[in-house]
């Protein structure tokens, strides 16, 4: 935000001859004209960053979402290994992040594949990067990371967990941002260069950077470890192995949802931004619409997974609707920003068809995702991309967009971006599971780091690998004499047992 430009000269001549210094007088005002115009622009770059700090904040918040929907899903005798890996997410990716993965995400200037500076945050900030910046993309490379721990649930060592965690958040999940939202990336809607194909893709706030590279990243792991024993018998029917709290799975969804409004709307990274000086329309305009288009996305995928999974199992399954709801807000990511509120029903509503169509599926491969998070964020993710190329509207995408003029009239501009989009995705995330996931869970799996014995998992995770149990089923004071009542599910009346 800057002032009118003051030319002492001009400045002197309107003063006139008469006045005693006209020349100094000019000088003065200008210098007090320079003044508060850079009083203006300081405050524009306190408030952008504030708003992308407490973003930052909110997104980060979703990691306890993370914590307490994967402990409610799986069964109790794994609930604290679950909730390690999902502060050791934080922590590990914390620490690789910054060493490398802020800098082969955005260290411009750099190739199309991968960044070449910043490493150690040297050089920050800079007029481009400050470290809110940092904090920020840190939260979302540990949010990828969270995703797959769900997938490989109750069935991973520690260890491979630990090495896979810090290699998508130090490498993976950089290099994809960089391909995706740097302005040097080969398929960034930010390039105003020369692209691989011709085109970028659009994804503003992650529906394939996030969610489908932690969705593929769950998928190969999933694949390679094979389902956890019992939840398929011998004739290959699935059994739920159902986790032990709807409450912590219903808390969780909430904090995720509540995080969700930093995932997106904060991915404009700045909201003081003027579309047309003096206009009450501008960047924050667009701001709530993307908060608008994130809750009918989410609100709509519940409402349909609700109600689809009730006709197909006449049951109203709470944790269904949980998973579609996250599953909605999944799908709208790429295209928050630039598609109109109802075009958020559309997307919510195919994304929760997209759901249980890849649950079905998982069941009829024999495919095991305690969380549904391959399902959940890859199908989804992938549908949200498409969706995007499908409903963007050309003029919240050139105003989000601007160095990148779109042109989405008749059917030729439409196809033009919208296949290419697709196929820049697509390509970008196949490529992406065959080279770097894949390899790395077969070759963990290969030296025998991957999968916990059959021992250890019959008996839970919790006891065989980290001491004891998360939950305390007994009372410290029954050292002092006082005896516990425990309620059998058959009894009339509760039995009496010394503890």
């Amino acid at each position: 935000m800057s002032l009118p430009e003051c030319s002492a000269s001009q400045l002197a001549q309107l003063i006139g001859p008469n006045a005693t210094n006209a020349a100094a007088a000019a000088n003065f005002i200008c210098e007090q004209f320079a003044a508060v115009g850079n009083k203006f622009t300081d405050t524009a770059f306190a408030v952008d960053n504030t708003y992308l700090l407490f973003s930052a904040y909110l997104v980060f918040s979703m990691q306890l979402g993370f914590a307490m929907l994967c402990a409610g899903s799986v069964r109790a005798k794994n609930t604290m290994n679950i909730m390690l890996t999902n502060v050791l997410d934080a922590a590990a990716g914390g620490l690789f992040y910054y060493l490398f993965g802020f800098a082969f995400a955005f260290g411009a200037p750099s190739n199309g594949f991968i960044g070449k500076h910043f490493f150690g945050l040297k050089d920050v900030p800079t007029d481009s990067f400050d470290y809110s910046n940092f904090l920020y993309q840190w939260a979302f490379a540990i949010a990828a990371a969270g995703i797959t721990s769900g997938s490989i649930a109750e069935r991973t060592q520690f260890v491979a967990y630990l090495i896979y965690s810090s290699f998508l958040t130090g490498f993976v999940y950089p290099v994809v941002s960089h391909w995706f939202w740097s302005g040097d990336g080969w398929a960034s809607a930010f390039n105003t260069g020369d692209l691989l194909f011709g085109t970028g893709v659009i994804d503003f706030a992650g529906s394939g950077v996030v969610h489908m590279v932690g969705g593929i990243a769950g998928l190969w792991g999933a694949l390679i470890e094979g389902p956890r024993i019992g939840r398929f018998d011998h004739t290959g029917r699935a059994i739920a192995l159902r986790g032990h709290s709807a409450s912590l799975v219903v808390l969780g969804t909430f904090m995720l949802w509540f995080g969700w409004y930093g995932f997106n709307p904060g991915s404009f990274n700045k909201i003081l931004n003027a579309y047309n000086s003096g206009n009450y329309y501008g960047q924050w305009s667009a701001v709530g619409r993307t908060a608008v288009t994130t809750t009918l996305a989410g609100c709509t995928a519940a409402l349909t997974t609700l109600f689809g999974k009730r006709i197909l199992s006449g049951h109203w399954n709470v944790t269904d609707v949980c998973n579609g709801l996250l599953g909605g807000f999944a799908a709208i990511t790429a295209g928050c920003s630039v598609v109109e509120p109802w075009a958020a029903i559309v997307c919510g509503f195919v994304a929760a068809v997209v759901l249980i169509a890849c649950n079905r599926l998982a069941e009829k491969v024999r495919f095991d995702d305690p969380l549904e998070a391959a399902q959940l964020h890859g199908g989804c993710g992938a549908w949200g991309v498409i969706f995007t190329a499908l409903f963007a509207k050309e003029e919240y995408v050139n105003q989000v967009y601007p160095g990148k003029p779109v042109d989405l009239t008749g059917f030729h501009g439409w196809w033009r971006e919208a296949v290419g989009g697709a196929r820049d995705s697509g390509f970008g995330y196949y490529r992406l599971g065959q080279c770097h996931h894949g390899p790395l869970f077969y070759f963990l799996n290969k030296m025998n780091l991957l999968r916990i014995s059959a021992e250890d998992e019959l008996a839970g995770m919790d006891m065989t690998r980290h001491g004891g149990f998360a939950y305390a089923y007994e009372d410290e004071s029954h050292k002092h004499g006082i005896q516990l009542r425990k309620i059998e599910p058959n009894a009339s009346t509760p039995t009496t047992t010394d503890s």
